[in-house]
């Protein structure tokens, strides 16, 4: 640091355009702040008394806690003076080491002094406070007293900050009578440390007690301390009102009183004293301390008013990195991301680097945004100085590769990290398992038990989570029954229990956890209600919802969007539009998710104008809306208004997979194959997304509905992946509807060795040998089937009349009112006959059996069950709305469009495939189904 020794060596000063060193004392520059100035003046003027001419020096560089500086100051007196033998300057130097962060220095300066003071010994024990080791300070303390030297007043701050710092009560307690005992209670200082040592050791009411009993109290020192002291616990009320008495009794307020005051104002419930506060600031002064700003900053971010904090920021002179870091906090905390990410690029073109904090906020933000790049390059920063090794660091880069679904990296990040605390546990766990890595998440919950690690609700939720993914209901009850032993159980974690038990199937569990819950939330609602739709119990699920609405408690949008799932399966047009009006009623806006929806539930159930019109309502329309009003088209066999609604989209937004699965669903149910091969071409080339298997599934039954057989099989031999059981499924379908026995033959093969316990494929296949008179062939499906334990779905349909849902199976008798069902169906059928030349159509029946027993069985079809009992309930006119689990056979197609005429009332039958909106004789679907 030193170029040359020689009795006065000049001291190393930045060059900078040379100034004239004005006339005044050493003593004089430091005291104005002036650095570089103070090098340069004492280069010069090195009057031979050492004590004078470094101690000021000293004093300036911890002030400024320029560590550098001071070292070469330290390097300058060894070489022009003996500084061992200067109990004061070696004092000076602790100080100054303690004070710029290098303990290690300040130790070594300590442990050479042949004399010490209690100004020396002070100046340790604060080095050791300042650095946070307590407990050196401690040592320090106790060798004192051992030593029998007298403590004086400056000593009991540092070392009651010290018991502060452990949170040690009953060491604070035996320093403060110490204190009493040495006379020190009553110097103000002493008596203010005392104060916020109680405050931090969370004993509010000692540290009160001990306020009050102060005298006098117009010491603005201690108000602060006292404020201060209920802001960090808590209490915001108290710290406001003290600061009311102290403005009533007419002191003035200071920085540290407004700092403290600030941070009392912790939510946006306190905005407006907050802004009272700063009002107040802005009066006292016209120029804005860094520190009070900071607190301003920070106020407006919790109160989120970004605006404000913003305008504080800008209009700050001199900002620190508590500036930046307060306002790159806010940003994230107010879900701000992209203007964090901008404010960030602002930080480091202001030639800031960024510190622990700094990196946290990042990778905070990159990880909600799933930015990965950005997300390493802070990583690779981090590991470069050494911040990855930090605990909170550590944490925060787990939980962003997290969220960016990158499991490798999050891994070797939790591996990498020395030291691991409760939330790193966790957040690995919750990462692992929020990323179908079920089997991983147990591994880790099982080492972090062996660790010593106790599970939280928090981490419970999570190994709950693994097991929703690995769908293992022994290992549900196995966590299950741990949390109930534990005493973990609390609503969220319950609300947890019933999701993962709806994801498994296991309603009954579900049910008994949720009626278990003594106070239930909205989640624990919307928990069961999902759990009966995700199981197929609509019917349940909307009885949970009127049952909910009586007790008062809101539905929330998920159980809304659950609840309008369930109208849509059981095509419960009423419920459906119950749901709406209550939608409207309460409040919620029909956008995204609730807008979505809406229009799926009045598609399925029948009503696509209406579907249409919630559509038109939304202003801002995202992709996934977009997509079900193409889908509802689709449905209903409106394929020329599905196209058209797709070119407008594209308009504003790119389609996805799933937009062109739509489109290409709705070409397949209208006969469009021009179009449907123009927008799979488009798919692959203009917009560059490899087709799914579904998308060739959708193509495949678009050829073989058409009758282009041929160019269906060829199509699927040249596909680049594997053709799934989807795929040969619809080839043996359009084969069976025009008898190419040839291409259903192999498409029969392949269906079977692909999935072989589906035993909707069996009956298919079963059907087409039986379409062609192959009835021992059909024969020998059918018992494959029975031998591995397959059953085929029997046909069910539901009707929705007077408010509830009625159920039909296939030649069904349970209805109680059956008897009249039936005799309305006879009178259907005679109709039929005499007026519109109805005939059977036994081919349809594909059993081996009589051909009169053909005709009994078409005639006890589940939707003909439906539509007569629609007939007996309904009024004259009003349409009949039927769904269906199964396809529609083309008896039951014919019976529906002459029951549409003879009886004028228009039939909406929803199969398990499409809308048929019969009326006047005619179908929708144009007989192509």
């Amino acid at each position: 640091m030193l170029i040359q020794t020689q009795t006065n060596p000049p001291l190393q000063v930045p060059l900078l355009p040379h100034q004239p060193i004005k006339a005044n004392t050493l003593k004089d520059i430091c005291l104005r702040g002036n650095l570089r100035e103070a090098f340069q003046s004492l280069s010069v003027s090195y009057n031979g008394c050492p004590d004078e001419t470094y101690a000021p020096v000293l004093e300036l560089c911890a002030h400024k806690k320029a560590l550098s500086q001071g070292l070469q100051i330290h390097a300058h007196m060894i070489k022009s003076c003996s500084v061992s033998e200067s109990v004061f300057l070696g004092t000076k130097l602790v100080f100054m080491y303690g004070k710029c962060g290098s303990l290690e220095n300040a130790k070594k300066v300590f442990d050479q002094m042949g004399q010490r003071s209690i100004f020396t010994l002070n100046a340790i024990i604060g080095a050791y406070v300042s650095n946070d080791e307590p407990l050196g300070a401690l040592e320090i303390y106790r060798e004192m007293r051992f030593s029998g030297v007298p403590l004086d007043a400056y000593t009991f701050p540092t070392l009651l900050k010290a018991s502060s710092l452990l949170k040690n009560l009953r060491l604070g307690a035996e320093i403060h009578g110490l204190a009493v005992k040495c006379g020190y209670n009553s110097t103000v200082f002493v008596a203010n440390s005392l104060v916020a040592m109680y405050a931090k050791c969370d004993d509010l009411c000692g540290a009160r007690r001990l306020f009050e009993s102060m005298a006098p109290t117009n010491d603005v020192v201690s108000w602060n301390s006292m404020i201060s002291a209920y802001a960090a616990n808590g209490k915001s009320m108290e710290a406001l009102e003290l600061l009311r008495e102290m403005q009533k009794a007419g002191l003035e307020t200071n920085a540290y009183t407004f700092v403290a005051s600030l941070q009392a104002c912790e939510d946006y419930g306190f905005r407006k004293l907050g802004m009272e506060i700063h009002a107040a600031v802005l009066k006292s002064t016209q120029h804005l301390d860094v520190y009070v700003a900071n607190a301003l900053i920070a106020m407006y971010v919790r109160c989120c008013k970004m605006t404000e904090a913003w305008r504080i920021f800008n209009e700050l002179s001199e900002k620190d990195r508590v500036s930046w870091n307060s306002m790159l906090t806010g940003f994230i905390q107010n879900g701000m991301y992209h203007e964090s990410l901008h404010f960030f690029h602002d930080f480091q073109n202001a030639g800031k680097k960024p510190d622990q904090v700094t990196i946290i906020s990042i990778l905070a933000a990159c990880g909600r945004m799933g930015y990965l790049l950005k997300g390493m390059e802070l990583h690779a920063y981090a590991i470069k100085y050494g911040f990855d090794l930090d605990l909170q660091v550590g944490n925060t880069l787990i939980d962003m590769y997290a969220k960016c679904s990158c499991v490798n990296y999050m891994g070797r990040a939790f591996d990498r990290m020395p030291d691991k605390d409760f939330i790193s546990w966790t957040t690995i766990i919750a990462g692992y398992a929020q990323n179908d890595y079920g089997v991983k998440a147990f591994e880790l919950f099982r080492e972090a038990q062996l660790v010593g690690i106790d599970a939280d609700p928090m981490m419970i939720g999570s190994v709950l989570l693994a097991c929703s993914e690995l769908t293992c209901l022994s290992q549900v009850k196995e966590i299950h029954g741990y949390t109930v032993r534990r005493g973990l159980s609390d609503v969220v974690l319950e609300n947890t229990v019933i999701d993962v038990y709806g994801e498994c199937g296991n309603i009954g569990y579900a049910e008994q956890t949720f009626k278990s819950i003594k106070f239930k939330d909205v989640v624990s609602w919307t928990s069961m209600i999902s759990a009966y739709v995700r199981n197929g119990l609509a019917n349940e699920a909307l009885e949970l919802f009127h049952i909910q609405n009586k007790t008062g408690i809101q539905p929330d949008s998920v159980a809304l969007i659950s609840i309008l799932s369930a109208a849509s399966s059981l095509s419960a047009l009423k419920k459906g539009k119950e749901i709406h009006s209550f939608i409207i009623r309460k409040g919620f806006i029909p956008e995204g998710s609730i807008a979505s929806s809406l229009v799926d539930m009045y598609s399925r159930c029948g009503m696509v104008e209406n579907a249409y019109r919630v559509f038109k309502c939304v202003e801002n329309k995202g992709l996934v809306l977009w997509t079900s009003m193409i889908n509802a088209y689709g449905m209903h066999g409106h394929g020329k208004a599905a196209i058209d609604l797709f070119s407008k989209m594209k308009e504003n937004l790119n389609p996805d997979h799933v937009s062109f699965l739509a489109v290409l669903y709705a070409c397949s149910h209208s006969g469009l194959i021009d179009e449907g091969r123009r927008l799979f071409e488009s798919m692959k080339y203009e917009y560059k997304l490899e087709p799914w298997p579904e998308h060739y599934a959708c193509l495949v039954d678009l050829l073989g509905r058409a009758n282009c057989l041929e160019e269906a099989y060829e199509f699927v031999k040249s596909m680049q992946m594997e053709p799934t059981a989807e795929i040969w499924c619809a080839l043996l379908g359009a084969c069976q509807v025009h008898s190419n026995k040839e291409l259903g033959e192999i498409a029969a093969q392949k269906l079977l060795e692909l999935d072989p316990e589906n035993p909707g494929h069996y009956v298919l296949i079963s059907n087409v040998f039986a379409a062609r008179g192959r009835s021992k062939d059909a024969e020998e499906i059918r018992m494959t089937m029975k031998e591995r334990g397959l059953k085929k779905n029997p046909g069910c349909s539901w009707i929705e009349v007077e408010n509830r849902i009625h159920t039909f199976m296939a030649r069904d008798k349970s209805h109680p009112e059956y008897p009249a069902i039936n005799k309305k169906l006879d009178q259907v059928r005679e109709k039929l006959e005499k007026e519109g030349g109805y005939v059977a159509q036994t081919k349809f029946v594909l059993h081996d059996v009589e051909e009169n027993e053909k005709v009994r069985m078409l005639h006890g079809h589940s939707e003909r069950l439906a539509i007569a009992y629609g007939l007996l309930k309904t009024a004259e006119g009003t349409p009949i709305r039927v769904t269906k689990n199964l396809r529609v056979c083309g008896d039951c197609h014919t019976f529906c469009k002459l029951v549409s005429k003879l009886f004028g009332r228009e039939l909406v039958v929803r199969d398990a495939n499409r809308f048929h909106h019969f009326e006047g004789g005619v179908c929708s679907c144009g007989d192509f189904w």
